[in-house]
């Protein structure tokens, strides 16, 4: 059940500036308050309870899930709740070519492990304190991209993307590779160029983490 009253208190109904609004948003926009335009949280209910039924019914499938966001406030956000559904994440740096390019991709995920493996390790006589320092920095730079990614050997199926404007690379690579979109749309955003989308607030950490909440518990479920 998606309490609606949940979804008022944490801002959910928050849109942008009506300048900043995309007419293709007008179906899932209630009304303009004091030049704010107000998400229609019905439409918001609607749209989460297909996006939670598509997600509990694909994951007896084992598809793999990518989160994709990489605005600064919601990095710790992503990185839980991918580690609580057991999905994958991006949260710092979309790289090009990600997906439309996985197997250069693979190959810095492989060698991200080998720098991690020689980290963990003692110096032996044959690596000399600077190149352990260097290989050191050098793991820590990957981590910054792939840590979210590390163990994923495929593409994923399914990618939730936070943050359209932002992440346009990342959808324009999803499009192409077929994969299906989940996406938290605002009301400057455009609902066509994704599978599925939630019209909600994508700037604030208590509207996103309600709505990722309830993308967790669907997929957990």
């Amino acid at each position: 059940m998606i309490n609606l009253e949940n979804f008022l208190l944490s801002g959910v109904h928050l849109g942008h500036s009506i300048k900043q609004w995309n007419p293709k948003m007008s179906k899932y926009i209630y009304c303009e308050r004091n030049g704010i335009h107000i998400i229609d949280l019905l439409q918001t209910a609607l749209c989460l309870k297909k996006v939670c039924l598509y997600l509990n019914r694909n994951n007896e499938k084992n598809y793999v899930i990518l989160f994709v966001c990489t605005k600064k406030q919601f990095r710790t956000l992503i990185k839980n709740v991918a580690e609580k559904t057991n999905a994958k994440y991006v949260n710092y740096h979309w790289i090009g070519g990600f997906l439309t390019n996985w197997a250069t991709v693979k190959t810095c995920i492989d060698k991200l492990k080998m720098l991690e493996k020689v980290s963990n390790e003692e110096m032996s006589s044959n690596i000399s304190k600077k190149e352990f320092l260097s290989l050191k920095k050098k793991k820590t730079k990957l981590e910054k991209y792939l840590i979210g990614v590390k163990d994923m050997v495929t593409i994923p199926d399914i990618v939730i993307i936070i943050g359209q404007k932002k992440e346009l690379i990342a959808i324009r690579e999803c499009i192409k590779m077929r994969i299906t979109l989940i996406t938290i749309v605002d009301t400057n955003c455009d609902p066509f160029l994704t599978n599925y989308f939630i019209p909600a607030n994508d700037d604030s950490i208590s509207s996103i983490s309600t709505i990722l909440n309830e993308i967790a518990q669907a997929i957990i479920n």
